[in-house]
């Protein structure tokens, strides 16, 4: 039987990304946790078999990055995720879990997660890793099977139009760069323009989606028809 009380892992050096692992199997969870604390600048502060432990001690700990799986005893993670993020608005929620059905992988990310990936495929060492790194410079991590995934959802459930939200031309372009997961100053790059002009339409972009991240936005994006 896997106990639901957390393991607080490590004292975490200053400067490092501090991250908390939910995740029932126990080998699994170990072995996240070795892989994580292997690797320089990131630090395990806590480890939880279930939901319900991580609702106790996470708000307490405030993690920068949680690994959170979705089918936990009681409680499922997508819920622990909506539940935890009202909490923890600052820190970033990545799914970590076998599943690739798209209403799992949808309902994640409204809940408040930041990236979806999948064990086995997703789960060495290098990818969490480049997973959380991506996530705590404000990309969202999801390998192209998700992303598949969620375009395949979108087609079956069309939830915004462009007569309902008219995005300019270089809107919708800096929105492809977003769904890519360039960071700001990446897209800036790309598109020949300053950060600040960047952060602009990216605030333009919230308004007229009526979104407050990056993951809405990208995810009501995804969905949109495609002008020719």
């Amino acid at each position: 039987m896997i106990s639901a009380k957390p393991e607080v892992l490590s004292v975490p050096h200053a400067g490092s990304v501090r991250i908390s692992v939910v995740e029932d199997d126990s080998l699994v969870r170990e072995q996240l946790v070795h892989q994580v604390n292997q690797t320089e600048g990131f630090v395990i502060v806590s480890s939880h078999g279930s939901a319900e432990s991580a609702i106790e001690e996470i708000p307490r700990l405030k993690p920068d990055v949680v690994l959170m799986d979705i089918n936990l005893p009681k409680m499922s993670g997508i819920d622990c995720v909506r539940f935890l993020k009202g909490q923890l608005p600052r820190t970033h929620f990545i799914m970590l879990t076998i599943y690739e059905d798209a209403d799992a992988i949808f309902n994640s990310l409204l809940a408040g997660a930041v990236g979806y990936l999948l064990k086995g495929r997703s789960g060495s060492k290098a990818q969490v890793i480049d997973a959380v790194r991506d996530a705590t410079r404000g990309g969202s991590p999801l390998n192209s099977l998700i992303a598949r995934k969620i375009v395949q959802y979108f087609h079956h459930h069309q939830t915004c139009s462009d007569g309902e939200h008219a995005l300019s031309i270089r809107e919708r372009e800096v929105l492809e760069q977003l769904s890519k997961g360039l960071l700001y100053k990446e897209i800036a790059e790309v598109l020949d323009v300053n950060i600040e002009t960047i952060r602009k339409h990216c605030h333009n972009i919230y308004e007229k989606l009526q979104v407050s991240s990056r993951t809405e936005a990208v995810v009501k994006y995804l969905g949109m028809p495609r002008q020719p």
